[in-house]
């Protein structure tokens, strides 16, 4: 009896060892990309992709994973093809504008985040980035717009950090050491994706 237990959970345990659905691999590449392994997380959404050709959040995952490893080419290609199969998916637009972004395509960023903002007025990401990419335009007026919009939304050190980079050189001055100033001393998260400002 013991024997027999023995052999059925080394056989259990075997089974456990590999991965069998692209969820799965996707939820382990999302543990690699929290980890700061950008690397390890591809190759997992890579087998995920092969295991199921149709998953989104593998594409999504793998293009924030090329993100980070600065293949931004590759991660706009990923986020183009979750954006073509669900183009409801605001989460997905912020990261394809920062990939467009990063290659020096701002006015097509600059698409893409409207697009955010039709679609989810009421998230502060979208503005956040809009406005650092009106600020890369140098439109310092815009970019101080969206990230007043951004402070409205969820304030954040950060945020008045950026906007007072904004204010300072659009000529604004005193905007600006009023800014950097509330960013010191104000009792806020200091990041805009802190768990206390959500």
């Amino acid at each position: 009896m013991k024997k027999a237990l023995l052999v059925g959970l080394c056989f259990g345990l075997m089974g456990c060892a590999g991965l069998k659905t692209s969820a799965e691999y996707v939820a382990r590449a999302n543990g690699y990309v929290k980890d700061g392994k950008p690397t390890q997380a591809v190759e997992a959404y890579n087998r995920a992709v092969v295991l199921n050709p149709r998953n989104l959040d593998a594409y999504e995952g793998r293009g924030a994973a090329y993100y980070f490893k600065g293949q931004f080419e590759l991660a706009q290609q990923d986020f183009e093809r979750v954006l073509q199969a669900d183009p409801y998916r605001v989460s997905v637009y912020t990261a394809y504008a920062s990939a467009l972004a990063a290659q020096g395509n701002f006015e097509q960023a600059l698409v893409a985040l409207d697009v955010s903002a039709q679609l989810r007025p009421n998230q502060a990401e979208t503005y956040f980035a809009r406005a650092g990419v009106y600020y890369m335009l140098g439109k310092y007026d815009l970019a101080v717009a969206d990230y007043t919009r951004t402070l409205q939304l969820r304030p954040a050190a950060d945020v008045f950090n950026a906007r007072g980079a904004a204010y300072l050189k659009w000529g604004q001055r005193e905007q600006a050491e009023q800014d950097f100033k509330t960013a010191k001393t104000a009792n806020i998260p200091q990041h805009l994706n802190d768990l206390a400002g959500l």
